[in-house]
Parts: structure tokens; sequence; C-alpha cells
């Protein structure tokens, strides 16, 4: 599936996403049917042990989209543009954007930022590179906005409408709605043309998209918006007690 495929889901199937940052978990998430995988800059916390995600650089999110799309070759793969790979200039964030899909094999990049990045998604689309845009929470600018949940006020909703509009018109394909409120997720969702993949921001969306270890229950603490799909942590510990007791009773082959 190309960008272009993916874009004419919308209307016509919920899309399934879930990020991934290794060959094995991509392999099980493509066997076991997802849409797509996003190979998150989440990577900084749930793999790296970050409070942010803004250490992560270009060259880890390369060798994790690398290594995802060799685990996963027949599903769409988004890998993110991390911090300041994107920002300084529109040169800069072409060449860094054609190095990720070179490189790693993924078939998009994703960028966070609302109308004020259009232009340079437009010229990002302008030579070739699929781009997914992310608007609402922006863990990038946690630091300035933090995580509380978007579109409460008039001039926030405002802003969220202009800017997925600006983005669908500039090219992006596909609009990532993160802990935006379910009204407003609802709202733009009906007023793009490209599908909407939410985040903690209610039902409405074209499609969903976790946070694998929230999904899989590794990470300490789920978000409110993740809903409890499997306890791998207490399935670990338990897994590691039966091996200490096989041990212990040398039941070992």
């Amino acid at each position: 599936m190309n960008a272009w495929q993916f874009r004419k889901l919308k209307g016509h199937k919920k899309i399934l996403m879930l990020t991934a940052y290794d060959y094995g978990f991509a392999d099980a998430l493509a066997e076991a049917g997802v849409d797509a995988l996003l190979v998150g800059d989440s990577l900084g916390n749930v793999v790296q042990g970050n409070d942010t995600t803004l250490p992560v650089t270009l060259d880890e999110m390369i060798y994790h989209a690398k290594i995802v799309k060799r685990g996963a070759p027949n599903v769409f793969v988004v890998a993110d543009m991390p911090f300041l790979s994107y920002q300084v200039s529109h040169e800069e964030a072409i060449r860094n954007c054609g190095r990720v899909l070179k490189e790693s094999g993924a078939d998009a990049v994703k960028v966070e930022g609302g109308e004020q990045i259009a232009d340079l998604v437009y010229k990002l689309t302008q030579v070739g590179i699929p781009i997914m845009g992310h608007i609402g929470v922006t863990p990038q600018s946690s630091k300035m906005h933090g995580f509380t949940k978007r579109g409460k006020d008039t001039g926030d909703i405002d802003y969220l409408r202009r800017s997925a509009k600006a983005l669908e018109e500039a090219g992006a394909f596909s609009l990532v709605l993160e802990n935006i409120t379910e009204v407003v997720a609802k709202q733009i969702t009906e007023s793009v043309a490209i599908p909407t993949i939410g985040i903690g921001a209610g039902p409405h969306c074209d499609g969903q998209v976790l946070v694998l270890y929230d999904f899989i229950g590794l990470t300490r603490e789920r978000p409110p918006f993740a809903k409890n799909y499997l306890d791998l942590r207490a399935e670990i510990k338990d897994a590691v007690n039966k091996f200490r007791q096989d041990i212990m009773s040398n039941n070992i082959l």
C-alpha cells in the first residue's frame, strides 16, 4: 500500500494502526493483520526510558524504521521525524525526510505541527515525500504546551480546524489527532477528505493508533485512553516464576 491508497481508505474501513520499534513485534503485528505501523519517536520513552521524545536522533529513527519494515515488508510503515530534524529549514527537512525514506524503506514520514508548518508540508510533498500530519497534543512541544487535552476553548478549536485544513491543502495524506476533544475530532474528521487517525480523540476518527507498549501492558502506567487489551507485564512475571520453579526442580530439557 502507498500513501494514495492509504488516503482512499477513508470512508471504506476503520484503520487499525499501532506503533512498532523492532523486527519481532513488527512481524507479529503484520501477521495479526494491522493496516499500518507507526515507528514513533515514542521509542524515546518506551524503548530508551527517557522522560520525553526529544533525545531521539534521526539515525535512531532510521535504524528502528529499517528493522520494522524488515519485519513487516507488506505493511504500510510510517516513521516519525524526530525533534529538530525538520524544523530548522525547508532544505534540511527535505534532506532528512528523504534520508528516512531512502535508508529505512518506510512508506511515509510523520511531522508534528499545525498551520505554521503547512508551507513545509507543501515543499516536502512536492518532491515526492508522503507526509502524515499530527495535530492536537504534540509531544515534541510538550515542554511548551504540556499534554493537556486540546480543543476545549474557541481559540484552540479554530486553530485545530484551520490546521487540519491547511495540512490537507498542503498535501498531507493523513492526520493524527492526539488527545483532542471528541466533538472537535469528529468535526475535523468530517471536514477533511483525508483519513484522521485518533489517539485519545474519541471514536469518530477514521482510524486509531496506540503506542504498542501501552496496548500490550508493558508500560507501568497506561494513559487513560489506552484500553487494557493485554497485561504482558503480569504475564512476564508469571512466566519468570514458572521458569524459576523449573530451575529449582531441575525440570529443564
